[in-house]
Order: structure tokens, then sequence, then C-alpha cells
């Protein structure tokens, strides 16, 4: 008997372009109701309903009903992982437009990866606490030790893993973009959300990519000795 996992089952469910672009739609980490989905995958709503049934029976989304509205998120972290890993390897997209060109690099410089901080900023920030000595890289994980647990405390960061979730801590994530480790887990999710909660980074519309606030510069630049430049250059 066959035991292991059907990948060619979820392969062919994240294999079709508009299902892809559905699934890519969800990576900022919020749930989005149909109607928005069925407008990133250029398709009918009633083509979307389809979709979102076969992608929810997959194991790759859940939904949840508001009113009359039934919203749509990826059905855990290990999904949006496995997404991101997908795009680093895969060719990119040729660029057509200045608009195009603008959003993806808006999107290497700063974006959620599902609910952590990555591209230049999310691997940048990582590697400051490594060099601060706060965390450090223990297989595919980082590991918090005492230091960077009081910073990030005093930093009003949730940094005790809830005891029943299947979530790793600290893990290894590879960004797309920058082909480099940015932190995720449990605690990579805390620290971005204390970011939002600060001030220090907020969403830009219509997609994953975030931008830095001055706040936000002169908070990393003190608490990590991040130096942001007119929001492009990193020291």
């Amino acid at each position: 008997m066959n035991t292991s996992p059907n990948i060619v089952e979820i392969a062919s469910l994240i294999g079709e372009p508009s299902r892809v672009s559905i699934l890519v739609s969800l990576l900022s980490g919020k749930a989005l109701p149909a109607s928005e989905l069925a407008r990133a995958a250029r398709v009918t709503p009633q083509t979307a309903s389809t979709h979102l049934s076969k992608l929810v029976e997959g194991g790759l989304l859940v939904s949840e009903s508001h009113g009359r509205h039934r919203y749509y998120r990826l059905a855990s972290a290990e999904v949006a992982h496995a997404l991101e890993a997908l795009l680093t390897i895969a060719t990119p997209k040729p660029v057509r437009s200045l608009r195009e060109s603008d959003q993806l690099r808006a999107m290497r410089f700063a974006r959620t990866c599902y609910d952590h901080l990555a591209g230049v900023i999310g691997v940048a920030l990582t590697q400051k606490m490594i060099e601060l000595q706060l965390i450090e890289a223990s297989g595919q994980d980082y590991v918090l030790n005492e230091s960077g647990k009081q910073k990030l405390l005093a930093l009003g960061v949730e940094v005790e893993g809830k005891p029943k979730s299947k979530r790793r801590f600290a893990r290894q994530c590879l960004d797309w973009s920058e082909r480099r480790h940015h932190l995720a887990g449990s605690l990579g999710a805390a620290l971005t959300k204390r970011l939002f909660e600060l001030g220090w980074i907020e969403r830009l519309p219509g997609g994953r990519a975030v931008r830095i606030t001055p706040d936000g510069s002169t908070g990393l630049f003190n608490e990590f000795g991040l130096q942001i430049e007119d929001g492009k250059q990193l020291l």
C-alpha cells in the first residue's frame, strides 16, 4: 500500500492559472471575499466559485461567512510556506508596464509573506537580529536566546508560543526575491504584528507590499541598527 502524501492531487490544484492567482492573492494573510478573488484571477464569479470550492475541498483554503458574504483565506502557514517555496524556484514573469515594474519593486523591498515580514527589509532585519545575537540559526529554524527574548519583550512583542499550536516558533523562510532567509513562524508573525501596531510599517493598497513609515525608519535604526534612507537604501 502506498501511504505517501498525495502530491499529484495538491500539484493539480495549484497548477491551474486562475487558482494560482487566487492563492497568491491570499499570501497577504488576510481573508478576502469571493468577488475580490474573482477579480484577481480575472474570471467570472461563477468560475471563481468553482475554483474556491476545489481549493477548500483540497485543504488549501478555509472559508467563513460574514453576513451575506463568504470570505476565504489560506488554510495554514504551511500552505503559505509551500507557495513561497514555489515562488522561489519559479521563472520570473516578464514585466510589461511601468505599473508592474513599480509594484514589483515595492514587493521586493518590503511585503508580508502570509503574516510575517519579507523582502529586502525582512531579510535585513533578520540579519541584524543575528548580528546582535538576539537569534541564531539552528537547522531549519532560529533560536531566540534570553537577550533576544528580553529585547523583543521590551518592544512589546509576544515571544511565548501558544502551548497547543503546531506551528513552528521561529522558522527560516527562504525569501523568493532575496534568495536568503527571513524570520517566519509564530515569532516572525508576532514581530510583524507589533511593527504594524507601532505604526512602523503600513500596507500599500491592493497587495502584499508594505512601506516603512518615518517612525519605522527611526525605530528600526534605534532598536536594531537597521538604517533606511528614503525608503530604499539599507546600511
